[in-house]
């Protein structure tokens, strides 16, 4: 009796268990594996946003570190009266038309700058009286439909015109997927994630321009008011993500501001 007892205890899982247990090891890994691939697929899609806010961000800072250096060095830096146009900054922000004779006049007349196209005028490495050009042109553009910001950095040249100077060298992209200028099926399509962006159906400037008005504090530049008048330029990036968001299957957007302020006075 003893020895019945004994064996029956000794007995292991019936089949009808083990198949059991099977099937609930297997629902549960199947869930943890599930589990897994979806937040890979999240940090993928996470990680990506991330890159394209810092490296937006990054551009931001750039675009702002060049505006406060524009307009430096004035002309009266130089001893000689006969300095050379290309040895100082004529104004902080080069134009086009009739560039240097007549700043145009902003809301219009300008061909550059405008919400899609700024040339910055400054000076990096220290320009001296002997002729050597330091001065620069440096330029920000976006086209309309592609989503590509482009930057130049030229060297000045004295009496010709900035947008022909920079226009050779706008070939490498500065940053990519930029939409602010996005054609209006993009828009809309955009639109249906994010009702929020893009006002009106319209494209948002990436530069929107503050101007000195005499007797008041500096306002929103308008058709009154000429390049040399700009005081500040309010930056705009909306940048979206290269892949699609793992839960929601749309491409995320990220929009980014920032400020340019100009130190120095015109020249």
């Amino acid at each position: 009796m003893k020895n019945l007892q004994y064996k029956r205890r000794q007995q292991g899982f019936t089949l009808a268990e083990l198949l059991v247990s099977s099937v609930v090891f297997l629902l549960l890994a199947g869930a943890a594996f599930s589990l897994l691939g979806s937040s890979a697929q999240r940090f993928k899609t996470d990680s990506q946003v991330l890159t394209s806010f810092q490296e937006a961000r990054l551009g931001i800072d750039q675009i702002s570190r060049d505006i406060a250096d524009a307009g430096f060095p004035p002309r009266n830096h130089f001893n000689s009266p006969g300095t050379p146009a290309s040895s100082y900054a004529v104004a902080p922000f080069a134009w086009s038309p009739n560039y240097p004779a007549t700043p145009c006049v902003m809301g219009g007349a300008c061909a550059t700058p405008n919400g899609f196209d700024l040339i910055v005028e400054t000076d990096y490495g220290g320009t001296v009286a002997n002729g050597n050009n330091g001065v620069r042109w440096v330029r920000y553009q976006l086209l309309a439909g592609p989503t590509t910001l482009t930057r130049a950095d030229v060297p000045k040249v004295a009496g010709a015109d900035p947008v022909a100077s920079t226009g050779g060298a706008l070939l490498l992209p500065y940053l990519q997927n930029v939409m602010n200028n996005a054609t209006g099926a993009q828009i809309a399509s955009i639109r249906g994630a994010y009702p929020a962006m893009f006002p009106g159906n319209a494209t948002v400037p990436v530069f929107t321009y503050t101007c000195d008005v005499v007797g008041s504090n500096p306002a929103p530049c308008t058709g009154a008011n000429k390049v040399i008048d700009i005081r500040d330029v309010d930056v705009t990036l909306i940048v979206q993500s290269l892949s699609r968001d793992a839960k929601t299957q749309t491409l995320r957007l990220v929009e980014l501001h920032g400020l340019g302020h100009r130190v120095n006075p015109n020249q």
